[in-house]
């Protein structure tokens, strides 16, 4: 949450400071600046690589500040590493009271270090000082501290006090540098101040993210390579987007041409697209198993409903104004089709193209984690179970990485194949 509290601060601050930037240093004769409207007009509307370039350093940021990175200069607060003591107080079966000092060394994860020494003007009391280690973002061992005193092992005998503050069995008590609990048979367990960051476990620095990446991207992982597993990924991809393609683009022109094809496929197609691919899963198992044929199989229905339903919404959505004019220059039906439908229709199809290609490669990736020797998927699934997080992350800052890539390279064959996309 104080993350994206920050994010959100981060927003908001540099869009200010880039608009006043912008309003006294950009000459107010372009193209948009001349218009009489500008909201609401798509036209308008263009992504601003500005604030894209600053969104994505400020989630870099945010990752290293959060993770104790050494690429940022400023951290969050991390969590207590050094000695630090708390004094707890006593009571004997005499109803006497005394205080001793634990003394507690908090260390780096898998460091290797010794407890601390106690004092040698030690507490000449019933209760005695008494020391632990604890590593960071971890809690110690439960410590009788009264195995330690005088008569501790008399019935009788308990822990009232942490740092001047009663505590009973089950409860807690702050201290300056964590916290301290009581078990419920009077144990004490101190966990020490774990900070703003995050634990390495459950979020890595980028430059481990990093080094993981040239690591595996060299020897491989599981004798696997990095090449092989994306390699695969991207294979049963494309595959399956080729078929439902092939399936769905002619199957949405007939449901746009034919009242027939229409009707008879259309409680098919709008039963199947709400329909997550996951949920398929099972039943393509059952079916055609787990090797490349139930997960091309499972890709091919993922892309097929999308590119039907885009087919068909490009065909309803050419201008009828253009079919009247063909008819009327004495244009059969086949000139129609490859002249005025096609054409017109192609915007909606690669719009529908770059949903089903982002569909597919996100489902391929879910398929991986249920059964595959080779993938993307694969990998994450298997790193997961040692708890190699950087891998994890590294898996899926790749997939997502060639899913745009995917998505910019369609966007460029659009551009390239249908110039006339957005004009009458």
């Amino acid at each position: 949450m104080t993350i994206l509290i920050i994010y959100i601060l981060i927003f908001f601050v540099a869009m200010i400071i880039y608009s006043q930037i912008k309003r006294f240093t950009t000459s107010t004769k372009d193209f948009t600046s001349l218009k009489t409207v500008t909201f609401g007009d798509e036209s308008a509307v263009t992504a601003n690589r500005t604030a894209s370039i600053i969104s994505v350093l400020s989630i870099f940021f945010l990752w290293g500040a959060f993770t104790g990175s050494s690429l940022t200069p400023i951290h969050a607060p991390g969590p207590y590493v050094g000695d630090t003591s708390f004094t707890y107080t006593a009571e004997n079966a005499d109803k006497q009271t005394d205080t001793a000092t634990v003394h507690i060394r908090v260390h780096k994860l898998n460091d290797t270090v010794e407890k601390p020494e106690i004092p040698a003007s030690g507490n000449d009391g019933f209760a005695k000082d008494d020391v632990m280690k604890v590593a960071a973002w971890r809690t110690s061992n439960p410590t009788k501290v009264q195995n330690n005193d005088d008569g501790g092992k008399v019935d009788g005998y308990r822990v009232t006090m942490i740092d001047g503050q009663a505590i009973s069995p089950n409860g807690f008590v702050d201290v300056s540098d964590g916290q301290v609990r009581m078990t419920r048979k009077g144990s004490l367990v101190f966990e020490p101040g774990k900070g703003w960051q995050m634990e390495p476990i459950w979020l890595p620095a980028p430059e481990d993210v990093w080094g993981r990446l040239i690591e595996i991207a060299d020897v491989g992982y599981q004798n696997v390579t990095l090449s092989e597993n994306l390699g695969w990924s991207l294979y049963r991809v494309i595959l399956g987007f080729i078929l439902g393609s092939l399936v769905g683009i002619p199957l949405g022109y007939a449901m746009g041409l034919s009242s027939w094809f229409r009707g008879w496929f259309d409680p098919i197609v709008e039963f199947m697209r709400p329909v997550p691919p996951l949920a398929l899963i099972p039943l393509v198992i059952i079916w055609f198993g787990i090797w490349e044929t139930g997960k091309i199989s499972l890709l091919f229905l993922a892309a097929l409903w999308i590119m039907t339903i885009a087919a068909r919404a490009g065909v309803s959505g050419v201008n009828i104004s253009k079919v009247h004019a063909a008819y009327s220059l004495g244009a059969s039906k086949t000139q129609l089709l490859t002249k005025i439908i096609v054409p017109n229709s192609l915007p909606e199809i690669f719009t529908g193209a770059r949903v089903a290609m982002g569909v597919c490669w996100g489902t391929v990736v879910a398929a991986e984690l249920v059964a595959a020797e080779k993938g993307a998927g694969k990998m994450i699934i298997a790193a997961s179970k040692f708890q190699n997080t950087d891998i994890v992350i590294m898996g899926i800052i790749l997939i997502g990485v060639i899913g745009y890539s995917i998505d910019i390279l369609m966007r460029m064959a659009e551009n390239w194949l249908v110039p006339w996309k957005g004009k009458s």
